[in-house]
């Protein structure tokens, strides 16, 4: 029954029944402090549009333009069926997640449940007396995995602008109107990368101080715009005289295919939102469509842009497909509207682990100084963001 319960399609449904001694064990577990990391009143949730949006946005990062050379590594039959396959693990795992978040959340009688807390009581209900015994431990672990993840995707994140910004500003005299295909260019760099990251840190500083989901949706669409237009200019490339893909291998060695399966693991990031977009939704129920729907247009994006950009460039695919694109402005502004749309996308991934750490600390100091905390603890996240890089 429990295990019918988890695996279900529909993570909304009344839940199964557990043995007495679980339930107590879930219940007394239940009394201890918990804080709720995403709190948000059903009267001021996310709509179903504002919902769909965060999740195009926050699975369209910089992983996304690497997926052409991610075919190249696996072949241009193995890498889409292989991609494909990866998004429909993917899009389980995470149904699995909202089942076991769901059904512990009724069981505790709980509005919702956290990643953290979704670990710590699966495993007071597992049948190992040592894993019971120390449960707490699996939401401890589960939180420091989640923090170090997502401060890892805000810190490509971060380097990503940076080297843009490099390039859109240290290429401009070899920016032509002429769009012709790239030749290899490699401009000294004239100033440190690091430079251009602590021109972008105090706006990253600013954007991160808005915390409620449902105001970064406004941010969040005008980046899924940014995207849409980068996108657009990049298939519109791509499509053009695209040459014979019989040279192209069906499948490449297995040695670069560990290659396509970073870069394709890398490319879902998403992961971490699931359950924060789903707790702050106004019908949480309706998720379930959300998810779907968002899912499988990101799929379907993934492979079309890998596979296309993959038959276009061949052999001379770069890691990231704006390299392909012609040195002109036009395509330049790819990079631009592409680097908006990962600036608002920052906020997004940051959001998670900023509601871990945040409530632990201000629930030690006055209320007096919460405010003052909560800000300063953000901008030290940003700022680890920025040690981070190389």
């Amino acid at each position: 029954m429990l295990k019918t319960s988890l695996l279900g399609k529909d993570f909304n449904s009344a839940p199964s029944n557990l043995d007495d001694g679980s339930k107590s064990l879930l219940e007394s577990r239940s009394g201890v402090a918990s804080q709720n990391v995403y709190p948000a009143e059903e009267a001021n949730g996310l709509s179903i549009m504002q919902t769909l949006i965060h999740l195009l946005k926050c699975n369209i990062g910089t992983g996304l333009l690497g997926l052409p050379l991610a075919m190249k590594n696996a072949g241009l039959l193995v890498g889409p069926i292989s991609l494909l396959a990866i998004g429909i693990l993917t899009v389980h795992c995470m149904v699995i997640l909202l089942n076991c978040a769901h059904h512990l959340g009724q069981r505790l009688q709980k509005t919702f449940v956290n990643y953290g807390e979704a670990m710590m009581y699966s495993l007071e209900t597992c049948p190992n007396a040592w894993l019971r015994t120390h449960s707490v431990w699996g939401r401890y672990t589960v939180s420091f995995l989640l923090i170090t993840t997502q401060l890892g995707f805000c810190s490509v994140y971060f380097m990503f602008m940076a080297d843009n910004l490099q390039q859109m500003v240290e290429e401009v005299h070899m920016t032509s109107s002429n769009c012709q295909p790239r030749k290899t260019l490699v401009p000294t760099p004239i100033l440190n990368i690091r430079f251009y990251m602590l021109t972008i840190l105090p706006f990253l500083v600013l954007l991160v101080f808005i915390q409620n989901l449902r105001l970064l949706s406004i941010f969040s669409m005008l980046a899924n715009i940014t995207t849409l237009g980068s996108m657009a200019l990049i298939f519109e490339y791509i499509i053009q005289e695209i040459p014979d893909p019989s040279s192209l291998p069906l499948m490449a060695s297995w040695k670069t295919f560990l290659l396509f399966f970073g870069t394709a693991i890398f490319t879902f990031e998403g992961v971490g939102m699931v359950l924060p977009l789903k707790n702050q939704m106004k019908h949480p129920q309706q998720f379930s469509f959300v998810l779907y729907l968002g899912m499988s247009l990101i799929i379907i994006l993934y492979i079309c842009l890998g596979t296309l950009g993959y038959m276009k460039f061949g052999s001379n695919t770069q890691a990231s497909i704006t390299l392909n694109l012609p040195n002109c402005w036009l395509y330049q502004s790819v990079k631009l509207m592409y680097s908006i749309g990962i600036f608002f996308t920052y906020a997004l991934q940051f959001h998670v682990p900023a509601e871990i750490i945040i409530p632990f600390i201000i629930s030690q100091v006055s209320e007096s100084w919460t405010l003052l905390i909560d800000l300063s603890v953000r901008t030290a996240l940003v700022c680890l963001t920025y040690l981070r890089d190389k």
